[in-house]
């Protein structure tokens, strides 16, 4: 009789972990698709001196692009920063032939967007500006996206991220709508769900305003793939939780094939290694301070990618409800997980809705689940070979521009 209960109390609490992120997600996406966004004045806000730093790796394609877009939103106040990281193609004198300043940084082992932005603070240290702004340099800003943000971080006193999505290929195949959608439900519904909420944001990685007196006090210097989660969760057990600017838009671009699944590998395996790792210290801090702020992080970072998500759901509602069938183990895990189920689906349904109907069209909304299952093998490698660091891709190739 023990043993009996001792193995259900196993399967409620197996059932429970599927549930909570399932959960949470749920309530992230009926936030964005039945509240309101709350107002922000920024109409009586000076515009901020502002400094803008654009790490980029081999990014001469479309460098140019990218600056020249980005100069008709700035002011003369205004800097703009190149740093050069460990290119061996033109993209730093391309960065130059638009007026900007340019910085070049080799190393052979202190390698990623962490290392080449910390070195470019150390740079500005003697002219700091009030706002830091970060772009990636394959982003593309939309209008009034740097005078939004910038103006939002003074605002506040705090970090702030605009929508970063991704722009659709030519002729799109099936896993390149999938994918894009994925990234609208993390980087735009989710995230305004949260704002909509009155909750925190996280930072995406591109179209991120930081006030120098935050930004100055924590350490960038890293080579994980999920700084950007990493930097969210150090300002926030400093007190300084991001806020989402929905009225500004960067725009990026899907890698091709092969080097867009090796991309994609680091940062699923990332954000599995934050889950472990930042989870827990967050928890810890939640019942320490008591402050809400850690415990709505904690519980967001524990939403695993979607795909990984839905298919641990999958195999768990499978398993729970044969185990109830044909065992004397309670019935209540597999209900658990069959409300987890609803919670889910309907979250995906409330998302694409409202927000992804333009990239995916029904027909391929139906067709996630075959994608889910060409994404087994990354879950299966992370217990094998985790991949949380930066790694070659097509930019480190010498000859693919």
């Amino acid at each position: 009789m023990e043993f009996s209960l001792i193995v259900d109390f196993i399967f409620i609490a197996a059932g429970i972990i599927i549930l909570i992120p399932c959960l949470m997600f749920f309530l992230e996406c009926l936030g964005a698709f039945i509240l309101s966004s709350p107002s922000l004045n920024l109409e009586n806000i000076k515009r901020p001196i502002t400094t803008i730093l654009i790490p980029a790796h081999n990014e001469a394609e479309q460098i140019i692009d990218v600056i020249q877009v980005l100069q008709t939103q700035i002011t003369e106040q205004d800097r703009v920063i190149v740093i050069a990281d460990n290119c061996h193609d033109n993209t730093a004198e391309l960065a130059r032939s638009t007026g900007v300043e340019v910085l070049e940084r080799e190393h052979k082992t202190d390698r990623g967007k962490g290392y080449a932005l910390d070195y470019a603070i150390q740079q500005i240290q003697d002219n700091p500006p009030e706002v830091l702004v970060i772009l990636d340099g394959d982003c593309i800003v939309e209008p009034d996206t740097i005078k939004n943000i910038t103006s939002s971080a003074i605002a506040t006193g705090r970090p702030v991220q605009a929508t970063y999505l991704m722009e659709q290929p030519d002729n799109p195949s099936l896993k390149d709508r999938v994918s894009m959608f994925s990234i609208k439900v993390k980087n735009q519904v989710r995230l305004l769900g949260l704002n909509r909420l009155g909750w925190h944001s996280l930072l995406t990685g591109s179209g991120m305003a930081f006030p120098w007196s935050l930004i100055n006090k924590v350490s960038l210097a890293g080579s994980k793939t999920t700084d950007d989660m990493q930097l969210t969760v150090d300002l926030a057990l400093a007190g300084s939780t991001p806020v989402f600017c929905e009225n500004a838009l960067v725009m990026g671009r899907l890698m091709k094939d092969r080097d867009a699944q090796s991309q994609r590998s680091r940062w699923e395996h990332g954000h599995l290694e934050m889950i472990a790792i930042e989870v827990p210290k967050l928890l810890r801090a939640f019942f320490k301070t008591k402050k809400l702020s850690a415990l709505i992080l904690a519980l967001d970072i524990l939403i695993p990618p979607l795909s990984l998500l839905v298919m641990a759901w999958m195999v768990s509602m499978m398993v729970f409800w044969l185990v109830a069938i044909f065992t004397a183990i309670s019935i209540v895990p597999a209900v658990i997980v069959t409300i987890a189920g609803g919670l889910l689906l309907t979250s995906v349904l409330l998302a694409w809705v409202k927000f992804g109907r333009a990239d995916l069209p029904l027909k391929n909304l139906i067709a996630i689940p075959f994608y889910i299952l060409v994404k087994i093998p990354i879950y299966l490698n992370f217990l094998v070979k985790p991949q949380s660091r930066w790694l070659k891709t097509e930019r480190d190739l010498p000859n693919n521009h």
